[in-house]
């Protein structure tokens, strides 16, 4: 296939529209099932190379979930403990931890399932069964992976009535080393961002604890890979093999820094026995259910423990989860990594990666207050290695 004829572009209004290889030579993808568009490619893409080059950094099976270009969250992967399996809604699966392809799945869907919700997923590996039941079960506009077992591929294709996007990619295909795009008919040309990250990326350690763990390293790995496919600006909270909060494309550092610690702080609520033991009621579907923890977590829109509220949802009224409670339990979380596409301006983004129990930083240092962020990371015992590599993506 040479090229595929898209219903339209970005928006309705956007026509013609196709992919298609500059080159004239045949598209590197098998269309499998479904009629993916434009974004669908647009996630597709990206979230490919990312998990390509995780499992080529660490060796593991490793899974994306992609929305509007930028990863909700990416794994790889390493079992579950029993309480993740319950906060991610896989306690349920047979054979899960058999399938470490279908265990980094559980984790990426997992992580953030309010904004996964739609998804984009990529996997690095040969679709299993499990890891397809999995995925037939939630809400998801389609799939790539290098390929399907045939048992895997009949349950995705009755997803949706029959019409779930399935996608296969070479996995031998190599880009050509320019690429191009028009903006406003304009014609920018770079090089492909190429730049291998790698554990010596994380030699440069510039803070008084030099402390690096192993778990940590691949972490960090896992962190910094997740942001050279996220618009940025952008950081990312990971552990346990998992990403667990992706602020992208927020104009200011410190935002990013905010929007992934409340993400990452949610991960961790979640896993707290309040929430994994709400009464909810047995007809209310998974979707529901996440918006449900959400607002009981974050105590937003709506107050879901107020009377003539918590009736549509629980079949007793659940006590309030304080932010006394949450407070107490965050304390208590340590071990975090977090990585950045671009230096901390400021020392603000380390005392906001404290409270969500950060202990291992990656960024590319060169700011004129480095020697702030690295005292106040120093104040706190983390260890910082500086990577020297900006890793932005637009």
């Amino acid at each position: 296939m040479k090229e595929f004829e898209l219903k339209y572009g970005c928006n309705p209004n956007q026509k013609p529209a196709k992919i298609f290889m500059e080159d004239g030579s045949d598209l590197p993808i098998t269309i499998l099932c479904g009629r993916p568009g434009y974004i669908n490619f647009l996630d597709a893409l990206n979230a490919w190379q990312l998990v390509k080059e995780l499992k080529a950094a660490l060796g593991l099976p490793a899974v994306t979930s992609f929305k509007h270009v930028s990863p909700t969250s990416a794994a790889v992967g390493i079992p579950l403990s029993d309480k993740l399996k319950r906060a991610c809604f896989v306690d349920d699966i047979e054979g899960l931890d058999d399938s470490p392809l279908a265990c980094a799945y559980a984790r990426a869907r997992g992580t953030d399932r309010m904004c996964s919700f739609g998804d984009w997923v990529a996997l690095s590996d040969v679709c299993d069964v499990t890891t397809a039941k999995m995925i037939k079960r939630e809400v998801s506009d389609g799939i790539i992976a290098p390929g399907y077992q045939p048992e895997a591929l009949e349950i995705l294709k009755s997803k949706r009535k029959g019409n779930y996007n399935i996608v296969a990619i070479d996995p031998d295909y190599v880009p050509d080393p320019v690429e191009r795009k028009q903006v406003f008919g304009v014609t920018f040309q770079q090089g492909r961002n190429n730049f291998e990250i790698s554990p010596a990326l994380l030699d440069n350690r510039v803070t008084a604890c030099q402390e690096l763990p192993e778990a940590a390293v691949r972490d960090l790995i896992v962190a910094l890979i997740t942001l050279k496919y996220t618009q940025s600006n952008s950081v990312c909270y990971a552990v346990d093999g998992q990403a667990i909060g992706v602020g992208a494309g927020q104009q200011s550092r410190i935002h990013c820094t905010r929007l992934a610690g409340g993400k990452a702080d949610t991960w961790f609520l979640r896993q707290h026995d309040k929430v994994l033991n709400l009464p909810f009621r047995p007809d209310l579907g998974r979707p529901d259910r996440d918006n449900v923890i959400d607002g009981y977590i974050n105590q937003n829109e709506e107050d879901v423990c107020a009377d003539g509220n918590w009736q549509k949802y629980f079949t007793e009224q659940p006590a309030p989860f304080t932010r006394e409670e949450q407070r107490a339990y965050l304390d208590g979380v340590d071990g975090v990594s977090l990585g950045s596409d671009a230096f901390f301006p400021f020392s603000d983004n380390i005392e906001r990666a404290k409270r969500s129990g950060v202990r291992y930083i990656a960024e590319p240092g060169g700011s004129i207050r480095d020697d702030a962020v690295i005292a106040c990371a120093d104040r706190y015992g983390m260890t910082m290695a500086f990577t020297g590599m900006r890793l932005f993506h637009h």
